[in-house]
Parts: C-alpha cells; structure tokens; sequence
C-alpha cells in the first residue's frame, strides 16, 4: 500500500527540476529493470505487483508490492507493465575518447522518442559515446529512457559545448546537411563524429563550419524531410555497417 507522500513523490520525478535535484530518475517495464538489475546502476527502490515479485524474489534491492491501480497511478506509461523502478543517475567522471571509435553528437534535439532511438541505434552499431548540446532533450526524461529499450545502460552519454568539443578534435567530423554529398558515395571508416541536427531547423550555423565532411541522404520519392532519429539510423548503418 503507498502512502500519499510516497505517491506524491514518484509522481514529482516526472518532472526534470525534481530528477536534477534528487539524483534519481524512473525506469519501468519488465525488460527495462531487469536489464538494470544486471547492470552497475544503483537502484534505490523498486514498486512492483506480486506477479513481478513472484519471478524476482532473490531480488537485493528493497521491493514494495503494489496492485496495479496503484502502478497505474505512479506509471507514466499507457499501459503499465508489472514494475517501476526508481533508480540513481550516473556523474558522467571521465571524457569521451574519440580514437578508434565513433561518436554521435546531437544538436539541440528536442523529441524524447527521437532521442532514445538515436541511443538503440548507437547501441545496436556499437558506438559507445553520444555527446549533446546542453539544450538538447534532457537523458533521464521518462520517454527518453522508455524508448532507449535499455540501451542507456550501456551507450554513455554527456552535455557539453559543441563547438568546444568539434575544435577540439581532429577526427573527421560528418554533419547531416540537405547540401552535403551523398552518403552512399562515403566508404566505411574507423573512426570519426556525426553531427545530427534538430529535429526543424537541422545543424546550428555555428557548427557547420567547423564540419568538415557535410553528408546527405538523397532523396528519391515526395518527403519534405526524414526524422532524426531515421537520418542516423541510416548514416552509421552505411558507415559502419558490416557487408
């Protein structure tokens, strides 16, 4: 049984001045805390109905059984699924690391869902590292965790100044530009950066310059544009892609 006050302040980690002041974010579903169970997050409590804790009962982490109704009441999803958990966020301690690998850097994306893709597309291609623009859509955001899949326990993601960050390196820097060449005529490489833009307006002025492989998709059919989160799906599968 919750009390109002434990009711209230699951509730209240919805918002982000909450989650930034506690530390904590919420996670949901049943593949989504198992995978942080088997992960190094720390999770501070977990709610879930007695079916979840039926299958977990060598669960370590404190438990507290609820009805569905009141999971529903916690739950940010449409259809709640068996458990919630509130979890610690993780202090991003050490830098990116740009040799040998790639990086995705993200300009100002806005759409949650956008932005847990781009995460299971980095995770499904093995890039390791995302980088943001401190205006970009905030990682502990309930959707952006629910559409990682869980991907976000294993691809690290920092906010910093990008054009700090693109100055900085001499990697080849890749920008999703209308005007760019196209990226079937780009082999597969090694290392490197992709810029994606937001999701209307595309890349900042102030960091198109500092790209020096502008990059496109060639457009066949009638769609004004792609989605951001499809662009990138389709500019590492083509860089990185195995044959």
């Amino acid at each position: 049984m919750l009390s109002k006050n434990e009711l209230k302040y699951i509730q209240s980690l919805c918002h982000k001045k909450l989650r930034l002041e506690e530390g904590l974010f919420i996670a949901e579903g049943v593949k989504l805390v198992d995978e942080l169970l088997q992960s190094n997050y720390i999770i501070k409590k977990i709610y879930a109905t007695s079916v979840w804790i039926e299958k977990h009962v060598s669960s370590k982490v404190e438990v507290v059984e609820v009805s569905e109704t009141e999971l529903e009441r916690i739950s940010s999803l449409q259809t709640p699924n068996q458990v919630l958990a509130i979890v610690e966020q993780k202090q991003m301690i050490t830098a990116p690391v740009f040799q040998k690998q790639w990086t995705i850097i993200l300009d100002n994306i806005q759409d949650p869902g956008n932005f847990g893709t781009i995460i299971r597309i980095a995770d499904w291609f093995g890039i390791k590292q995302i980088i943001c623009s401190n205006d970009t859509v905030e990682l502990h955001n309930p959707k952006v965790i629910q559409s990682t899949m869980g991907s976000f326990i294993r691809v690290n993601v920092w906010y910093n100044n990008l054009s700090e960050i693109l100055q900085s390196t001499n990697m080849p820097i890749l920008g999703a530009l209308l005007e760019g060449k196209s990226i079937y005529h780009f082999p597969k490489m090694e290392e490197g950066i992709i810029v994606i833009g937001n999701e209307s307006k595309g890349i900042h002025d102030s960091l198109k310059k500092l790209i020096t492989h502008p990059v496109t998709i060639p457009k066949i059919g009638e769609a004004d544009s792609l989605n951001a989160a499809v662009a990138a799906g389709i500019i590492v599968s083509h860089l990185i892609g195995t044959e």
